[in-house]
């Protein structure tokens, strides 16, 4: 498994907060697999391959991108890539840390991000 592998499932808000949120996390992996685009859907979800080259750490979107709502974010993945997308979301929106679960070689976070 990569480094920087990366499944994140979004629920709350709509197409457009989701897709805010996974734009915010390109500035850290790189593109996703394809942007949350279902306007009825109530939960979204973008993976990050890691295959291509990841923009340095630190290079993170800028926190421009504004929530209509509170979205749940539950980021699934590598210790480290789940601690980077962490640090990415928390910089970029207020948030709340709901709780992190680690099994052998994988790690969930989720978090609440608020307007």
């Amino acid at each position: 498994m990569s480094g920087t592998q990366l499944t994140v499932t979004l629920s709350g808000g709509g197409a457009d907060d989701a897709r805010a949120v996974v734009r915010t996390l390109e500035g850290t992996f790189g593109a996703p697999d394809e942007l949350p685009a279902d306007e009825n859907a109530t939960v979204h979800m973008a993976t990050f391959d890691g295959d291509g080259d990841a923009p340095p750490a630190g290079s993170a979107g800028s926190g421009a991108e504004r929530l209509s709502a509170p979205v749940t974010v539950t980021v699934q993945g590598t210790p480290e890539a789940v601690r980077r997308a962490s640090d990415t979301l928390t910089r970029a929106f207020t948030s709340r840390d709901d709780g992190v679960a680690s099994g052998d070689q994988e790690q969930e976070r989720q978090l609440l991000l608020v307007p």
